[in-house]
């Protein structure tokens, strides 16, 4: 793979890595809001013992299931992107100690 492809590639993936933080961040205010509903909604279900009230809290916790499995599936994907930001990190080492290796090499041939 050239260097310039690899830099095309990690500037992808940092934008990506930018995008997904920021989308786990809201993610994790929003889980914050909805397991104080869900706590209150069980809370008022337990106390009330109505239908109403427990469909409620059930809604809330279904809620909170959803932004959760979406939060989990976010951190997943970062922990891969930041591997992959690894690897194409190493790859450019190499590309660029080889490409100082060639420019030294051609250097004392001449």
């Amino acid at each position: 793979m050239s260097r310039s492809s690899i830099e095309r590639k990690l500037s992808q993936v940092g934008s990506r890595l930018k995008r997904l933080r920021g989308e786990l961040g809201i993610l994790d205010e929003q889980r914050i809001q909805l397991v104080d509903e869900a706590d209150a909604a069980r809370l008022q279900a337990l106390v009330s013992e109505t239908p109403l009230s427990e469909k409620a809290h059930r809604s809330a916790r279904r809620h909170l299931d959803v932004i959760e499995r979406r939060r989990d599936d976010i951190a997943a994907t970062i922990t891969k992107l930041d591997t992959t930001q690894d690897e194409l990190l190493d790859r450019l080492t190499e590309a660029k100690k080889s490409q100082a290796s060639d420019t030294t090499h051609l250097t004392t041939k001449e």
